[in-house]
């Protein structure tokens, strides 16, 4: 009976030393050396400060910067500083759902003064199941484009042209749909040219 005691202390330890020390060093080393970038984060950088990850949805308000797609959870901000990710969970049936949806499809709408009318992307009025994705259709994005253009000066055909080079297309060409990193857009803008100072405007809510 000791003798299988021991036997299974020394089980535990060895594997514990293989599978919770070694194999994390082995894998974290070779992520660091190959994959550096995603390993940390995706993290993008601008003036020596990271102002955000490439995976993760930003809140942007003013006219002009790209809007994301609605947040249930607020893009994860919060005071604790944790980043919490969730959806909405509200049903088909759901009345609160239905005018949320109503009021994203307006506050698009009137914020990028568009025809009453027009047909809003459907990922711009229902959140995300994390809250935090961070790509809208390229769609949703070209509904922007007077918008921002106007907001910075810029003409159209150039914010349009960043738009494009800015859209991925579906991964390994057939997984997923054609989609446009907001943040990276938005980024790219504020290199391309100082932007004017920014105005508050109404951005859709959680839906």
């Amino acid at each position: 009976m000791i003798k299988l005691i021991v036997q299974s202390i020394r089980q535990t330890i060895l594997w514990s030393l293989i599978a919770g020390v070694a194999y994390t060093l082995v894998m974290t080393g070779i992520s660091q050396v190959l994959f550096r970038d995603q390993a940390n984060g995706s993290l993008i950088v601008r003036d020596g400060k990271i102002i955000g990850s490439k995976w993760l949805a930003q809140q942007f308000t003013g006219t002009n910067y790209f809007w994301p797609r609605p947040s249930a959870c607020t893009y994860g901000t919060g005071p604790s500083g944790i980043v919490a990710s969730s959806g909405s969970n509200l049903g088909p049936t759901s009345g609160a759902l239905q005018t949320n949806v109503m009021n994203n499809a307006s506050a698009f709408i009137s914020g990028n003064n568009l025809p009453t009318n027009t047909v809003v992307p459907a990922d711009m009025v229902y959140a995300s199941a994390s809250g935090l994705d961070p790509h809208i259709s390229p769609e949703a994005a070209r509904l922007q484009i007077a918008r921002v253009a106007a907001a910075r000066g810029l003409s159209e055909d150039k914010v349009r042209e960043l738009v494009e080079k800015f859209t991925e297309s579906a991964q390994w060409g057939f997984l997923g749909q054609p989609r446009v990193n907001v943040l990276m857009l938005n980024v790219a803008l504020d290199q391309l040219a100082t932007p004017k100072p920014a105005e508050t405007a109404p951005a859709p809510k959680a839906g």
